[in-house]
């Protein structure tokens, strides 16, 4: 597996590409602000004429995602669109409505877990008598640990129940720490034998669900003009790999990178095996 190249700015590759696909957490903002440079990046391959379509794992709706953007310094003429992990799980749920879900995660917490599965008339029980997990995230998000539900995990595998994970990712920054995420519990789940199933990066449906609004926008790239843009290697540069584009790993996110980037970068693309064609110390012009 060769490095990256590294780039000055997105302006070096632009024309090479008719369609972004941008994570959202640790690449344009940190849950806290907007990181001017990168959205000024998007603006300005916008304005060459590309598409941009943010794709975030988040396990809400599009809308309560987005919804953050401006008091967050996000623009809206950033991007032409928005797909969210929860927008790919409300379609894997409505799939299987017949279902009852035991529900891990903090309703009315931070992501407003109740939006996920809002509307679709679900039915939900408790671990002794549902049967799939609809793991959304840790009870607690400031205080646990994901090693806290292993035991419950290891019962709820044991049943040979299915999860479906509404956010793959491990962690993700807010601000300047690293919170736990879904994914993390999913790890463990399937640690003790459990089966899961992921709507989210880095796997098919929301990258499909991706595609179809850049199609509602007249805009059907070939797969080499487009760019995944991110700052995870287990699930934005492994997703891009898995779907033949090329990708952008960005250094703002999970990793808190020191002065030999480049070196860095090649380290921990080999830790997770996964390629990208670019990288960038943040994402900017």
């Amino acid at each position: 597996m060769t490095g990256p190249d590294f780039l000055g700015g997105l302006a070096a590759i632009a024309d090479q590409y008719d369609a972004v696909l941008c994570d959202v957490w640790g690449v344009i903002h940190n849950g806290r602000f907007a990181f001017e440079e990168a959205c000024e990046a998007l603006v300005r391959f916008r304005d060459q004429g590309g598409a941009v379509c943010l794709i975030t794992n988040a396990p809400v709706p599009k809308d309560r995602a987005t919804r953050y953007f401006d008091p967050l310094g996000v623009p809206n003429e950033a991007y032409d669109d928005c797909v969210t992990s929860g927008d790919a799980t409300r379609q894997l749920l409505s799939e299987r409505a017949g279902e009852v879900f035991y529900r891990m995660g903090a309703d009315e917490g931070w992501e407003h877990d109740r939006f996920l599965y809002e509307g679709l008339d679900l039915q939900f029980g408790t671990e002794r008598n549902a049967d799939t997990v609809l793991c959304i995230g840790l009870e607690d998000q400031e205080n646990d640990h994901p090693d806290d539900y292993r035991d419950r995990l290891a019962e709820l595998a044991d049943r040979s129940m299915e999860m479906i994970c509404a956010n793959p990712d491990i962690r993700v920054r807010i601000g300047d720490q690293l919170g736990w995420c879904a994914g993390a519990l999913a790890q463990i789940f399937e640690e003790e034998g459990g089966t899961v199933i992921y709507p989210g990066k880095p796997f098919d449906p929301i990258y499909d669900l991706a595609l179809a609004k850049l199609s509602d926008l007249g805009v059907e790239p070939a797969p080499n003009r487009i760019l995944c843009i991110g700052d995870s290697p287990g699930t934005d540069m492994r997703g891009a790999a898995h779907r033949g584009y090329d990708g952008l790993y960005v250094g703002t996110g999970l990793k808190e990178h020191g002065v030999n980037f480049e070196q860095e970068v090649a380290d921990l693309l080999g830790e997770y095996a996964v390629p990208a064609k670019w990288a960038l110390p943040k994402l900017s012009w």
